[in-house]
């Protein structure tokens, strides 16, 4: 069953017009940040007058120079100056977002003007997806990759939950529930951003979760010494006590420094719980604030899917994620004034750890379990905003239909995602067993087919837009062999890591019969014509027999042969070049049939490799 979509609300006509809309949005966004940047300024330059009025009004009345209502203005003019630091703080922060607004939209102008490939990668290292079915075969990671043109996830956790979905495909149904809530997410660019902006305020970093998750679960570190909790706030009461008492002469002089003693001794034998709290609170908090804005922004969002209310929501009553981190990050700000230099005299006098470490540890109690869960949704959000923003600026793509039934991949006007203007083709691979047999000369685009289909595949089966004006595929496991490499330190040779390669992709094909897609790129180069054409047979002899569908490159000829033996299942295809005014001319375009002519000796001749006339004919 194939299942169409409503159109997306709100897209701009075209691509150039959502680069415009980015560029005009970045303008404001630098406009609001001057501004800002003025008003911080003025506001600057008057505290300080209002400290300088403070100053002196305070040392003329202390020296006799005014009586003594001189430390009334004195005491305005400090009010005044903690008043102006306060809403320089906000206007601080009120800039730092505009600037991070601004960067967003110089992000998305870029992913379509062709200039995102200078942002970050970011995702999954490429040197971790060696033995990956497609990954680095179709550049779904790293630079200029699938994945750096998409992200926009402000946490750790949501670029790995979008590296997730672009690694593995997705049911029918679970692709079906993402498309409805990539769509809707795609006509509300202005929480898009907001999410991205609120994750990110503060710093480029990305919060990453897995610490903080950690420390959440971990136990309590403050049980072993619960017994002073009462004495965290009965010691600092005697000990004022002791003071007042020697203040009026009741005590010695010696009893109150003598009294210290006490509380010294408690924080001692708490100090292994709280040094324990705060290391895994200091390695996995360092983004409270802005997981607590990210985490409100999305509980605002009036969403129309239920999916995506769930998403913002949760099914558990009980506090707000939102309002919980904003309480932790509060009681995070709290420890960390153990690094401040007058800590260890205000730690003594008030037993500040155990206050703050205690409740802490009441938190842990409370939410530690259900952070996970608010970090899961709100990386399930993130992911689907990258999909959602990708189909809102690109009003060119569609989202697929998903069948139930296959093998099935056919597709009109389809074309490679990573590239700006790529000519598209028309794919139909219906049927268990049905290989395209894609014959053309060097350059002609055999290897952009390959990876226009597994690119889509992957971007479909992850609940994404396709770059196609239709595309119905079924699920499909995707196995690629297209960039196979030697290993002087493995002593593996180019044929041998070939063959283990095909290995691989006809195990996975095996695996899931009649439900994978085989791309296979310039089959067993490694060996001498004759055998290749023998084992390259029996290679594709073996594919058919799982029932998958796929593409296989060659520029053996002779395999065409193939494709008209009774009752094959081998589609042959081809691209071809033109040599006009001595130059060769591409037109990309796929034909049916095997290519009747190779490029080799006149790609050597271009080259200036002198090339005997009667050899290229």
């Amino acid at each position: 069953m194939a299942v169409s979509l409503a159109p997306v609300p709100s897209l701009p006509e075209s691509r150039d017009a959502a680069a415009q809309r980015h560029r005009d949005e970045r303008a404001r966004a630098e406009a609001v940040a001057g501004a800002l940047d003025r008003r911080m300024a003025t506001v600057a330059n008057v505290r300080v007058v209002a400290f300088l009025a403070a100053a002196a009004f305070l040392l003329l009345t202390v020296f006799h120079r005014l009586p003594l209502w001189g430390y009334l203005p004195a005491l305005g003019a400090a009010l005044g100056y903690g008043a102006l630091a306060f809403w320089h703080g906000r206007l601080l922060q009120a800039e730092a977002r505009a600037r991070a607004e601004a960067a967003y939209h110089q992000r998305g102008d870029e992913r379509l003007t062709g200039a995102w490939h200078a942002h970050p990668p970011g995702g999954t290292p490429l040197e971790h997806l060696a033995e990956h079915p497609y990954a680095a075969d179709l550049d779904v990671f790293g630079h200029g990759s699938l994945f750096q043109l998409l992200d926009e996830a402000a946490t750790a956790h949501g670029e790995q939950r979008l590296a997730a979905w672009l690694s593995a495909p997705a049911a029918p149904e679970e692709v079906r529930h993402r498309q409805a809530q990539v769509v809707e997410l795609a006509g509300r660019p202005g929480f898009r951003r907001d999410l991205a902006v609120e994750g990110r305020l503060g710093g480029n970093a990305r919060v990453s979760p897995r610490a903080f998750i950690a420390w959440a679960e971990a136990p309590p570190a403050m049980d072993g010494v619960r017994w002073m909790r009462p004495l965290a706030w009965v010691v600092p009461l005697l000990w004022a006590g002791v003071v007042a008492a020697t203040a009026i002469d009741r005590l010695p002089g010696e009893v109150p420094w003598l009294a210290l003693l006490v509380p010294a001794g408690l924080l001692l034998l708490a100090r292994r719980g709280v040094a324990a709290s705060f290391e895994g609170l200091e390695l996995g908090q360092r983004g409270a604030e802005r997981l607590a804005r990210a985490l409100l922004r999305l509980e605002q969002e009036p969403f129309a899917s239920p999916e995506l209310q769930a998403l913002a929501h949760g099914s558990a009553p009980g506090t707000a994620p939102s309002t919980a981190m904003r309480q932790l990050a509060r009681l995070a700000s709290l420890a960390e004034q153990r690094r401040n230099q007058l800590h260890v005299v205000v730690n003594v006098l008030t037993l500040w750890d155990l206050h703050v470490f205690f409740r802490l540890d009441d938190w842990r109690r409370r939410h530690g379990r259900q952070v996970a869960g608010w970090l899961d949704r709100l990386a399930d959000v993130e992911a689907l905003a990258c999909l959602g923003g990708y189909l809102h600026d690109r009003p060119d793509l569609v989202m697929p239909d998903v069948a139930d039934t296959g093998p099935r991949f056919s597709a009109e006007r389809l074309a490679h995602p990573l590239l700006d203007g790529a000519v598209a083709n028309d794919v139909s691979l219906e049927g268990p067993g049905q290989l395209l047999l894609v014959t053309g000369s060097n350059m002609s685009g055999k290897s952009t087919l390959l990876r226009a289909i597994g690119l889509n595949a992957v971007l479909a089966l992850a609940g994404g837009p396709v770059s196609a004006r239709r595309l119905v595929l079924s699920r499909l496991d995707t196995w690629t062999s297209m960039r196979v490499q030697d290993s002087l330190e493995q002593g593996v040779s180019f044929f041998y890591a070939e063959v283990r390669r095909l290995k691989q992709v006809l195990e996975g094909a095996a695996a899931h019969p009649r439900a994978a897609l085989v791309l296979v790129d310039e089959m067993l180069l490694g060996t001498n014509t004759r055998e290749r054409r023998l084992a390259s047979g029996e290679v594709l002899r073996l594919l058919v027999a799982t029932g998958c569908i796929g593409a296989v490159t060659t520029h053996d000829l002779s395999l065409a042969e193939l494709a008209r033996v009774p009752g094959s299942t081998l589609v042959p295809v081809h691209f071809q070049d033109v040599l006009e005014d001595g130059r060769m001319r591409f037109d990309y375009t796929l034909r049916d049939g095997v290519v009747q002519s190779t490029n080799a000796l006149r790609v050597l001749a271009l080259a200036g490799i002198p090339v005997r006339d009667d050899a290229r004919e």
